[in-house]
């Protein structure tokens, strides 16, 4: 393939959704694009702001949260997995607003509950529900401390 075909369909696979550099990378090799190469075709994307790893973040931790109810934990675990730097992670969290935080674990934790009605011990209840916020990727410690309140009631 020629160049500027490689850079147009480059683009276009950038324009279609966000992709990280890895993603492109990736993309690149199977076109058989290595190297110095494939590393020209990336600075070109972000230098026409095709390829921005800071709006990836925003996005994909931004619509995690609101659409996958995940935690902070699980969602920085997925962006770390697609090797973005730690400064684009930072800014992605900062999408997720507290008190929207807090409200979705109660939120979760109020219709699991309710799901697990059935369930007589308050031990083994609390437990249930704490390990499937955990799971969710939410903090331990704020897990715990909205479960005492929800509990106890």
């Amino acid at each position: 393939m020629l160049r500027k075909d490689i850079l147009v369909k480059a683009a276009n696979y950038c324009a279609y959704q966000e992709r990280t550099q890895a993603e492109v990378r990736e993309k690149l090799q199977n076109w058989g694009v290595y190297g110095d190469d494939a590393e020209e075709i990336i600075v070109y994307l972000i230098e026409e702001n095709y390829l921005n790893e800071g709006r990836f973040a925003r996005i994909f931790a931004g619509s995690k949260f609101r659409v996958k109810r995940w935690g902070r934990q699980k969602i920085r675990h997925e962006l770390k997995a697609r090797h973005l730097s730690e400064h684009a992670i930072r800014e992605a969290m900062q999408e997720i607003e507290d008190d929207d935080y807090l409200d979705t674990l109660r939120t979760l934790l109020e219709k699991k509950k309710h799901e697990l009605r059935t369930e007589k011990q308050p031990l083994i209840l609390k437990q249930k529900l704490a390990r499937y916020a955990i799971g969710k990727g939410f903090e331990s410690e704020l897990v715990w401390d909205v479960l005492s309140k929800l509990i106890s009631r």
